[in-house]
């Protein structure tokens, strides 16, 4: 358990899988399903439970609750739309930034940056759905600016194919918007320099035929390194100047959201 622990404390939020994939890394684990399942799986749930692991720490952004957002009164909702308000960042940008990313469970290990960035992230789950796709490529339409899409994902036969699906289908969707499309992770360099664990691929893949070598997960990629890739490929193109004037109309704004809290302006 002490391992597994210091796993979590030290690149928290988490999803199990990942933890699954350092325990490997360290040798605190075999790499099966087995030990997964039945070391990995079973742990995690014993510590956090008993609080030796707070439940935060493992990110699990598949199971969420659908509701309206809704106040107690006039005033719960004043002050805390002067908490949370923000000016659009990309407003006044060059270009418009999205993130892609195959893995629902990994949604909540990657939204803190993608949110501290004001940038939209996009979850395929698999084979994304050609309505989801669809009105992706509205949005980027009516963006009417460059558009920059980074997609993470599996580097197996189907995690190669998704992203080449999802480029086709946007532009063509979007034909006349201008989109610049990377997949960012996971590439053979890094499996290679990173040294990421591999697992056999899945010959009953119908793509199988054509796919060389062995299976990584982009869950196999610590959560750190996986969250320094999404700030990299972000802040390549943030205008400082322009995010500075962003940043000083938003405190200007929040200013005013406050005093109508306060019941200072008429």
């Amino acid at each position: 358990m002490d391992g597994l622990a210091a796993i979590v404390a030290e690149d928290a939020p988490m999803t199990v899988r990942q933890v699954f994939y350092r325990a490997v890394a360290a040798g605190i684990v075999g790499k099966t399903e087995g030990e997964y399942k039945e070391t990995v799986v079973r742990l995690l749930g014993s510590m956090r439970r008993s609080g030796r692991i707070p439940f935060g720490a493992i990110a699990d952004n598949t199971r969420w609750m659908r509701k309206p957002r809704t106040w107690s009164s006039l005033d719960e909702a004043l002050r805390r739309t002067a908490e949370v308000y923000r000016r659009a960042l990309w407003d006044l940008q060059e270009c418009y930034v999205e993130v892609w990313l195959e893995k629902d469970a990994l949604a909540g290990v990657l939204y803190e940056v993608t949110e501290a960035w004001d940038c939209p992230l996009m979850v395929t789950r698999g084979y994304p759905s050609l309505t989801f796709l669809h009105s992706a490529a509205e949005t980027i339409a009516a963006v009417a600016k460059p558009t920059l899409i980074y997609y993470f994902g599996d580097h197996d036969p189907s995690g190669v194919h998704i992203p080449k699906k999802v480029e086709a289908e946007l532009r063509a969707f979007a034909p006349e918007a201008d989109i610049s499309f990377e997949r960012v992770a996971v590439t053979e360099e890094q499996i290679l320099v990173w040294g990421l664990p591999m697992r056999p691929t899945k010959r009953s893949d119908s793509r199988a035929k054509s796919f060389v070598g062995d299976s990584v997960e982009v869950d196999a990629i610590p959560p750190a390194i996986l969250r320094n890739l999404v700030a990299d490929v972000i802040e390549r193109h943030v205008d400082r100047a322009q995010l500075m004037i962003t940043q000083v109309a938003e405190e200007e704004e929040r200013a005013i959201l406050e005093r109508l809290a306060r019941r200072e302006v008429a």
